[in-house]
């Protein structure tokens, strides 16, 4: 497995570039060349500079983007701001020629530490450049809770977007973690929420959905 690749603002080509065109393959079947991802960047609260980490797999088609400091907390030591924290990632997917892809599942996991009475919320959503965003997706969590948490944002099939042919368009991945303290006693206990990983595969119909572009 390649290393850890830190992701500043410059782009980051992560995958070999496919070779030799595709040969047609059936809708819904991954291409079988590679697959290349530039990270264009990652910004927000909960990802500063240098806090999110890329790995690849050896057969170049999983992705998992590792955050170092996204937290949001409520409750000693924490700052007013903290309670929300936020981070976007831009991906250039560049898939070889004749397909496109969209996006159907998507997974999130981390540690939570929530007093009882506070709560929690994990949301996403996903949209390629100049497409309107998609609805976010939530998922609350209730304290008392000490313990890992794994989420999956999944899309109907009949409701995937797919990125427009021929047209290099940025898919956007729009992640938030917060925290209300709620009932809890904030001036005596702290509770966060924090993320680890967003995974994605781009070789399964799990997590992304292939087809071919139409010729012509």
């Amino acid at each position: 497995m390649l290393g850890p690749v830190v992701i500043g603002c410059a782009a980051v080509a992560l995958l070999a570039a496919p070779v030799a065109p595709s040969p047609a393959a059936a809708d819904g079947e991954p291409p079988p060349d590679r697959i290349v991802i530039d990270v264009v960047g990652v910004n927000g609260s909960g990802c500063p500079a240098g806090t999110a980490n890329v790995t690849v797999a050896p057969d170049n088609t999983v992705f998992t983007v590792t955050y170092s400091n996204y937290v949001a907390q409520a409750g000693v030591g924490a700052k007013p701001t903290d309670f929300r924290k936020n981070c976007q990632l831009s991906l250039n997917v560049h898939v070889p020629q004749g397909f496109t892809y969209a996006v159907a599942k998507a997974d999130y996991r981390g540690f939570a530490h929530l007093e009882k009475g506070a709560a929690g919320l994990e949301r996403a959503n996903y949209y390629f450049q100049g497409m309107s965003q998609t609805t976010y997706v939530n998922h609350h969590f209730t304290g008392p809770l000490h313990d890992n948490w794994q989420t999956s944002d999944t899309t109907d099939i009949d409701a995937l977007v797919y990125a427009p042919c021929g047209a290099v368009r940025y898919f956007n991945i729009n992640t938030e973690l917060r925290v209300d303290a709620g009932t809890s006693d904030p001036t005596r206990t702290t509770s966060f929420v924090a993320m680890d990983s967003t995974d994605g595969s781009i070789n399964t119909l799990y997590h992304f959905a292939w087809k071919q572009c139409p010729r012509g």
